[in-house]
């Protein structure tokens, strides 16, 4: 494949991101699709509603992605989150962080960025604040200590630590089976157990799990099938084009965040490119506004006292490093993470819960 048919390549792959995105934003926007919502709403009125969109929307994404390896679409071995070192306690720490600063924030990652298309411009500080200590995080003073601490601990694996691999390890059966059988088991049952719910099945209900799960296979596909490139013209090795890791990608908007900061602020250096996060954030933040404001929806809101910023400034900070350290955000690891079945993910997933929890009865705490 010559240059130029890279250069085109890479361009139909961000308009895939940023469509795929934009399509995210708008759902999201109207069904009010929300992680830190979901548990909120378990928290404090016993409604799953939320949580069940979220769980149909992991499940979709499950089937998905088992779909996509099945027809040879992905090698499940070349994504982000396929590693041969499970880095639990950064998992743990980083989750609970992130978990604990999306309740103080009012949103995880991605409503901010829902939020933020609708005029919210709390969202905005949220935002900036948690790019920056993102990029910090990945690069800068708290990297230095995510490597020195957190990272440090981890178990090495003799092959990528996903469910259908362990299993294999452990019962000698092949990957291809077992990840058809976890995936239809857990995603089934995810799904199954959305449907369920009294008075679940209704439009918004359905748009949001099954369209956002939908939305992260698509994504998976659009940078594992085609953005792959067997040999790059440039380096004769294999590629994953327009993507930051330089493996498949699928949605998360933490990193993202500190990427797109960096790309606008040395937007002059040639070298700082659009990736698949950069502008999978852009087309959220768009495809929210659209709908917004088509709706009626669209409103300027600040911050309505001193403590209120505070709290969402410490907010941002902790989703900004402790996104990053779990490799993910509640959508990076919750939804694209686990739809490869990650145990990784697993992990982040259930401290970013315990995390949300401990914000909640912080929270109550406060208020009595």
């Amino acid at each position: 494949m010559q240059a130029p048919n890279i250069q085109s390549l890479s361009t139909q792959v961000l308009l895939a991101a940023f469509f795929i995105s934009f399509v995210f934003g708008a759902i999201a926007q109207r069904t009010h699709f929300c992680t830190m919502g979901a548990l909120s709403d378990v928290f404090t009125m016993g409604d799953t509603t939320r949580l069940r969109q979220w769980a149909m929307a992991a499940g979709v994404a499950m089937l998905g992605f088992a779909a996509l390896v099945y027809s040879g679409s992905i090698d499940p071995s070349k994504t982000l989150y396929a590693s041969g070192r499970l880095a639990w306690l950064s998992a743990l720490v980083g989750g609970a962080m992130f978990g604990f600063g999306m309740v103080l924030a009012s949103g995880c990652g991605s409503k901010t960025l829902v939020r933020l298309g609708a005029g919210n411009l709390k969202s905005l500080v949220v935002f900036v604040i948690m790019g920056v200590a993102a990029f910090a995080t990945l690069k800068g003073v708290t990297a230095v200590l995510r490597v020195a601490t957190v990272d440090a601990v981890a178990i090495n694996l003799r092959a990528p630590g996903d469910l259908p691999t362990l299993a294999s390890e452990l019962f000698g059966m092949q990957t291809g089976l077992l990840r058809s059988l976890l995936a239809g088991l857990l995603g089934g049952g995810l799904v199954l157990w959305a449907l369920l719910g009294k008075g679940f099945a209704r439009f918004d209900n359905l748009l949001a799990g099954l369209g956002i799960g939908a939305l992260v296979v698509l994504a998976w596909w659009a940078s594992g099938s085609l953005g792959y490139v067997a040999e790059h013209p440039d380096t004769l090795q294999e590629a994953f084009l327009a993507t930051n890791s330089g493996r498949s990608e699928a949605l998360s908007f933490v990193a993202p965040a500190a990427y797109l900061l960096d790309w606008l602020m040395f937007f002059s250096d040639k070298s700082k490119l659009l990736s698949v996060g950069i502008v999978s954030v852009l087309g959220v933040v768009a495809g929210s506004a659209l709908w917004a404001l088509a709706t009626g929806n669209f409103r300027w809101e600040g911050f309505a006292s001193t403590e209120d910023l505070a709290n969402h400034m410490v907010g941002a900070v902790l989703m900004g490093v402790g996104g990053v350290t779990a490799m993910g955000c509640s959508v990076g690891q919750g939804l694209s993470g686990l739809s490869t079945l990650s145990a990784t993910s697993f992990i982040a997933v259930s401290a970013l819960s315990a995390g949300a929890l401990a914000a909640f009865r912080y929270q109550t705490w406060r208020i009595a």
